[in-house]
C-alpha cells in the first residue's frame, strides 16, 4: 500500500500581520539597546512636558517677581518651595521657563530636520539618479558647505539673514543638509543598479516614479538614523546661536539664550546657568542614545540571528 503525500499550502500572509512581525522584529533589537529604551523614554517624557507645558508650569515664564531676585533652588538655604530650582536675575522662576523652553527645543528639531531631510533627498535623489555635471555640481557645492565649521557657517548666514529664532532655524537646516544629501546619493547609487529597478524601468515607469516610488523607500533606514542625529545637533547649534545672542531673542526661554542671560552670574548663582545647561544636555543625550538604537534595529548588517 503505498503511502499517500500530504501536502499542505502554507496560507498567505496578510499585509498587516507582515507590518506587525516588523515592528515586533524591530522593537526586539531596539530594545536589545538598553540605554536606546532609556533614550526613547526621556525622549516621551520631554514631549509630553512640552504638550502640557502650560498645565505643568507652575508659573508664566515671562512673570517676573520683584521680592524673589537671583533665589537658590529650594533645597538651598534662603530658596523657597514656590520656586523649586530658583530663579533667574530678573525673578522669573527658571523650573518654568525650562518646561516652556523644550517647546522651543522641540519645534527647533522638528523644523530644522524636516527642511534639512526634505531638500537634502531631493537634491540626493537627483545626483544619484541622474549623475554627469548635475551630480558633480552638487557635490561640489556640498563638499564646500562641508569644509566650513557647522556653527561658524551658521552664524554667518544668520549674520545675513538677521539674527532670530526663524533666521537660526534656516542656516542651521542649510549646514545639516549635505550629510542627507551624500547620504541619499549613496544609496541611490548603489540600488539603481539593482533588478527590482531594472524591472520597473521596463514596465514603464517613468523618471520621477523611479525616483520616488522605487528607489528611495528602500533607501529610508540611513536617512531615519541620520534624522535622529540631525535632531539634536539642531538643538545644540540653536541653544549655541542663542548664547552667542544670535538665535532666539529674550524674553523667550529658550535655554541657550537662558544661559546668555545668565552668562554674569555664573560665580555667585550657579543654578542659573547650571539647570539649562543639564537641560540640553539630557536632551542631546537622549536623542542621540534613541539614534544609537535606531541605528541597531534599522541597519541589517548589524543585525544578529
Amino acid at each position: 500500500m503505498a503511502d499517500t503525500a500530504i501536502t499542505k499550502t502554507a496560507a498567505p500572509v496578510s499585509s498587516a500581520a507582515m507590518r506587525k512581525q516588523m515592528l515586533k522584529g524591530f522593537w526586539f533589537y531596539f530594545s536589545e539597546n538598553k540605554g536606546a529604551v532609556i533614550g526613547l523614554y526621556v525622549f516621551l517624557a520631554l514631549v509630553i512636558i512640552a504638550v502640557f507645558a502650560h498645565f505643568i508650569a507652575p508659573h508664566s515664564p515671562f512673570e517676573q517677581y520683584r521680592d524673589a531676585v537671583l533665589l537658590p533652588p529650594a533645597w538651598v538655604e534662603g530658596g523657597r518651595l514656590t520656586y523649586l530650582l530658583g530663579t533667574d536675575p530678573v525673578g522669573r522662576d527658571i523650573l518654568s521657563r525650562l518646561i516652556y523652553g523644550a517647546q522651543y527645543s522641540l519645534f527647533i528639531g522638528v523644523f530644522v530636520t524636516t527642511l534639512s531631510l526634505t531638500t537634502g533627498v531631493v537634491i540626493g535623489v537627483l545626483a544619484g539618479y541622474y549623475r554627469g555635471w548635475l551630480d558633480t555640481a552638487i557635490m561640489r557645492l556640498m563638499d564646500i558647505i562641508l569644509a566650513f565649521p557647522s556653527l561658524l557657517l551658521a552664524l554667518v548666514l544668520v549674520a545675513i539673514l538677521g539674527p532670530g529664532l526663524t533666521n537660526g532655524m534656516i542656516a542651521i537646516a542649510l549646514v545639516l543638509q549635505p550629510h542627507f544629501v551624500r547620504l541619499t546619493r549613496a544609496a541611490v547609487m548603489a540600488e539603481k543598479s539593482k533588478d527590482y529597478v531594472t524591472a520597473s524601468r521596463l514596465a514603464g515607469a517613468g523618471p520621477l516614479r523611479l525616483m520616488f516610488r522605487t528607489i528611495l523607500p528602500n533607501c529610508t533606514a540611513p536617512l531615519i538614523v541620520q534624522a535622529t542625529l540631525s535632531f539634536s545637533n539642531a538643538i545644540l547649534d540653536a541653544a549655541a546661536l542663542g548664547f552667542l545672542g544670535m538665535g532666539a531673542q529674550p524674553p523667550a526661554p529658550e535655554w541657550g539664550t537662558m544661559l546668555a542671560e545668565a552668562r554674569e552670574f555664573i560665580l555667585r548663582a550657579w543654578w542659573v546657568v547650571t539647570f539649562p545647561g543639564l537641560a540640553i544636555l539630557i536632551t542631546v543625550l537622549a536623542i542621540n542614545l534613541m539614534g544609537d538604537g535606531l541605528r541597531d534595529a534599522l541597519d541589517p548588517k548589524l543585525k544578529r540571528s
